[in-house]
Order: C-alpha cells, then sequence, then structure tokens
C-alpha cells in the first residue's frame, strides 16, 4: 500500500518530471522543492530525522488526502479527490524565485485513499459504508500527520474532504500536549451531531474529544447550517461572522471580523488551526459550489492574516472538485490547480515573513 507501514505514497522524481515544464534560465518550484523519497524508501521523519536534519532544511510539508469519502457520507457530492493533482500540476511549475524560493518546502506524497474507496463500492456506497471508511481514513491522516509534527515541520494539506480537519487537529493536539485554537473560512460551521464521521461534523468530534478548544468560522452562510449546530457553537461561545453579515448587508466589516477572529486565535495561547473550504469562494468548482460566496481575493487575504499569527500549525484546503466545473474537468483542473496555488503560496510567504 505505502511506504514505511505508513498509509502514504511518497512522491518520486520520477513521478513529477513529467508535470515540470522546464525553460533554460529558468528555475520552476518543482526542480527545487524537496522530496521526501530522497531520503530513502522509508518515510523518515521517524527514523532518519536527526541524521538528515529534516527540520533544518525544510519548514512546511504537502501532503494530499486524494479522497470524497467524507463528502459523500455527509449526503454530498463526489469530486474532492481530484484537487491534489489538480494543484500538483500547477505549483511544481510556478517560479523559484526570491518572492517564493521553494527549496524550504518538502513534498510528500498522499495518503492512502484508493482502497477505502474501492471499499465503499463495492458496499454500494451506502452511508454506513462511507462513514465506517471515514473513520478509517481519520486514523490514517492521524498516523501520517503526527509524523510531521513531530519532525517539526508545518503541513500545508490538500483535500480531499474537510473532514480531514479532524485527524489534523487531533494529530496536532496530541503531538503539542495540548488543544487548538482553529479559525475555518467557510459557509458551513462543519459542526454537526456525531452521528459518524463525515465531512459535516470534523470540528465537532474535535471538540467533544478535547483536542479543539476554540474555534471561529467566517463567512458561514445563515441558510446553509441546521439550528443544531448553531446552537452548539452558541453553547460553546463560538464566534462566527456570517457572509450575510460582511458581505450582504455590509452590517460588519469584513477586515474588522477577521481581526477578532485573529484577536480570539492569539490570546488563546493555544497552538493555531488555519482552515478553508473552497465551498466558501463564489463559483469554485468544490463538493457544494456556490453562485455567491466571497471572491478568491478574500480567501487569499483571509490565509494571509491567519498564517501571520507566531503560533499557525498547518493549513488545510478542503472541498476543492475539479470535475464539478460546468465546462469540464480540464477547466475545472485549472480553477482549482491555480486557486490552490496562490492560497498555498500566500500561506508560505505570510509564514516566512513572520520568521
Amino acid at each position: 500500500m505505502s511506504d514505511l507501514m505508513l498509509p502514504i505514497n511518497l512522491i518520486r522524481e520520477q513521478d513529477i518530471a513529467p508535470l515540470i515544464n522546464t525553460r533554460p534560465g529558468e528555475s520552476k518550484i518543482g526542480e527545487v522543492i524537496g522530496l521526501a523519497s530522497q531520503f530513502g524508501d522509508t518515510f523518515p521523519f521517524a527514523t532518519a530525522l536527526d541524521a538528515d536534519n529534516i527540520n533544518t532544511r525544510f519548514q512546511f510539508a504537502l501532503i494530499g488526502v486524494p479522497e470524497d469519502i467524507g463528502p459523500r457520507g455527509n449526503h454530498g457530492q463526489p469530486g474532492a479527490r481530484g484537487a491534489w493533482k489538480a494543484f500538483l500540476s500547477y505549483f511544481l511549475n510556478l517560479q523559484a524565485n526570491e518572492y517564493l524560493p521553494g527549496n524550504n518546502i518538502l513534498l510528500l506524497g498522499n495518503v492512502e485513499c484508493d482502497d477505502l474507496h474501492e471499499l465503499v463500492q463495492s458496499q454500494d456506497n451506502t452511508i454506513e459504508a462511507l462513514r465506517h471508511a471515514c473513520a478509517e481514513l481519520d486514523k490514517r491522516v492521524v498516523s501520517v500527520l503526527q509524523e510531521v509534527f513531530q519532525a517539526g515541520l508545518i503541513p500545508i494539506v490538500i483535500g480531499g474532504g474537510h473532514n480531514n480537519a479532524f485527524p489534523i487537529i487531533q494529530a496536532c493536539s496530541i503531538t503539542r500536549g495540548m488543544p487548538l485554537a482553529v479559525s475555518n473560512l467557510d459557509p458551513h460551521s462543519d459542526f454537526r451531531a456525531e452521528e459518524g464521521r463525515h465531512s459535516g461534523n470534523p470540528f465537532r468530534y474535535a471538540q467533544s474529544s478535547g483536542y479543539l478548544e476554540r474555534y471561529a468560522v467566517l463567512g458561514l452562510h445563515e441558510q446553509k447550517n441546521n439550528q443544531a449546530s448553531l446552537d452548539a457553537l452558541s453553547a460553546l461561545k463560538f464566534p462566527w461572522f456570517s457572509i450575510q453579515q460582511t458581505h450582504w448587508s455590509n452590517s460588519h466589516n469584513f477586515d474588522q471580523c477577521l481581526e477578532q477572529i485573529a484577536k480570539y486565535m492569539l490570546e488563546s495561547g493555544l497552538p493555531v488551526g488555519v482552515e478553508l473550504d473552497l465551498d466558501a469562494i463564489s463559483n469554485m468548482p468544490s463538493s457544494a459550489i456556490t453562485a455567491a460566496g466571497i471572491s478568491l481575493q478574500d480567501a487569499l487575504y483571509y490565509v494571509s492574516q491567519m498564517a501571520a499569527l507566531p503560533s499557525v500549525q498547518y493549513l488545510h484546503l478542503a472541498e476543492g472538485a475539479p470535475e464539478k466545473h460546468t465546462n469540464g474537468i480540464a477547466e475545472g483542473n485549472r480553477i482549482v490547480g491555480q486557486s490552490i496555488c496562490e492560497l498555498v503560496s500566500i500561506f508560505i510567504k505570510s509564514v516566512t515573513q513572520q520568521a
């Protein structure tokens, strides 16, 4: 299945070489990025951290979770498994220059998901099978992300569904020995009942398990969240600001709401996680496309501001689904791939500038 008995498929040089459009006199990210597979055929962090000085050579780790089990387990649409591949084809061809050198990034690979898709298909894709597979996926993501956090790297996780927020938060919390404060730009709070694991309840599971102490949502859509979720957020005093408030009625200033969330995160003294559901962006090919969301520019601004917090631990970009583009998969790959590239790039730049 994978390397070092961990459920990850390490990317090797021969995997990315066909994706890189080289040009004389230029340097692409794909030509300078580090590959975990270069350290051998074993997942390097558990066995070779001291010898290879991975945490001094690299600051960020790129990991994909190509699955749509979680969204479908939430009665949603397929397609989120394609975002990782779309991202790589564009990110590896960005210019490596003074603004984004790329040599502090380690490209790992993707969490193994294919067998889980095959399993749920063999069980007729029932909700029960999907949710059982999602719980199994949680274990895989935790096992991989714990290695990354223990190595002192900042993971950038490309989904996949938003269900993966739970195991990312769990892995970080266990490694750091404390709960997290997490911000989320998302029309959905993903705080549904604990009815079995899926993309609609990762933060509810994280909170009830003791891994999440502070949680804030920006861009929440007032009609896309059930009353039980809103009541649960209120009972826990988890703040949220709706898109109706910040963009439609303008009763709340978007910048000021973002500042309040940043303050809420910072004052906690806890490790900070940054979450973004691509569903939040208008007409973005995603698991739940919205015609009335925020702009990509606002999403980039959100990521840059959250990444500037000194205790930021990770970035998670979820739900991109290239196949959902109305003009076909090629256009979906272009839009999703380029958009995730910009979000990842601004995150890396913002974190690096704070160092």
